[in-house]
């Protein structure tokens, strides 16, 4: 983490975005031990996404795994068949795993989604927390780094130019091609999504990308100088404040009461981070450190409506300004009932807080 250095101005246009990022995992439910099939789970993540567009989220992620506890190889394809059922919210990638992906065919699938959605795909371009899908495809774990930075200016060449001549160490060159279909949007955005290294914060700053940030754990204001370096290097790269977005990939949970809240989201949330725990040597996750996180400063946004809210206000405060939010539910391994009874409470009890406040 850089050392604490002077905090740049708060950069905000307008009410802050509330929206969902879902994993599509196809876990046990951590207390019945049910599990749904494949076709049903998908089933029940569209309904997910058209419930959100019904109550006025602005956005819905898919993420992208190659795991056999998710179903999101291919997350286009889903928010696709959202598209069809849905008017408003964009729908965007959590993240596109670009440094295992051909960013041609990455632009092709999300200009087919802008045209079908009539121009509100979006993609978050990052790592991934998993590495499984370097050897699925042929790559080496050892260049992680340049192949991303590679793929990285890839993809945004091919958004800005048509046709295109491109060379570089991890792909064939292109020498003139012309990349098909366009989308709809002339600018179709692409987020950097970001972990916890300085060196991507400043990276998405010189390019001018909006910078989505997952925080997992921990205390959020803990990012700020992070996002101050972002802010930073965009200027002196000569991009204008506005176009310096801050968003937030957090886990989150609303119910009608914080106790309920707790008591839901606790259970998937440490049988999920437990195992993780076992692949990564962490310790088992005890309801004392879950507890801990919910607090005033930490990481989890779990409570009622007007607790989260709060949560909300002050993660904004300290971060200098967020553009715009997604909460990660389906890490807790939710039932289909109250994941869709918490993306209703966000809708119409949490957003209209947040958008009232944070207006300008």
């Amino acid at each position: 983490m850089p050392q604490t250095r002077t905090q740049s101005a708060p950069i905000q246009i307008g009410p802050m975005q509330l929206g969902i990022d879902s994993f599509a995992a196809l876990t046990p439910d951590p207390i019945t031990a049910a599990i749904p099939t494949p076709a049903q789970r998908l089933q029940n993540l569209i309904e997910e996404i058209v419930l959100a567009d019904q109550v006025g989220l602005d956005a819905f992620g898919v993420g992208e795994h190659h795991r056999a506890e998710f179903l999101d190889s291919a997350p286009a394809i889903i928010l696709a068949a959202a598209a069809s059922r849905t008017k408003s919210i964009r729908l965007n990638s959590a993240v596109t795993v670009l440094s295992a992906a051909d960013p041609v065919r990455v632009f092709q699938e999300f200009a087919t989604l802008d045209l079908v959605s009539n121009g509100r795909a979006e993609i978050v371009a990052g790592r991934g927390s998993f590495i499984e899908s370097f050897p699925l495809f042929g790559l080496k774990l050892e260049d992680y780094d340049s192949l991303f930075a590679e793929k990285l200016e890839l993809l945004l060449q091919i958004r800005a130019e048509n046709p295109i001549h491109w060379s570089g160490k991890h792909r064939a060159p292109l020498t003139g091609q012309g990349i098909f279909p366009r989308p709809l949007q002339e600018k179709m955005p692409i987020w950097l999504g970001v972990g916890g290294t300085p060196e991507s914060f400043a990276r998405a700053g010189v390019l001018g990308l909006p910078l989505m940030v997952a925080i997992i754990g921990g205390e959020p204001h803990r990012f700020r100088p992070l996002i101050d370096l972002y802010r930073e290097s965009g200027a002196r790269a000569g991009h204008a404040p506005e176009t310096l977005k801050v968003g937030l990939h957090m886990l989150g949970y609303v119910a009608n009461t914080t106790a309920e809240a707790a008591d839901h989201f606790f259970p998937g949330y440490a049988q999920t981070f437990t195992q993780i725990g076992k692949e990564r040597g962490w310790p088992p996750t005890t309801r004392a450190q879950f507890d801990a996180l919910r607090g005033p400063t930490g990481a989890l946004i779990v409570g009622e409506p007007n607790e989260v809210a709060d949560k909300i206000f002050y993660i904004n405060e300290a971060l200098g300004g967020i553009a715009r939010l997604n909460f990660q539910m389906s890490v807790a391994t939710l039932s289909h009932d109250r994941l869709l009874s918490a993306i209703e409470l966000l809708g119409t009890k949490v957003a209209p807080l947040i958008r009232n406040q944070t207006k300008q």
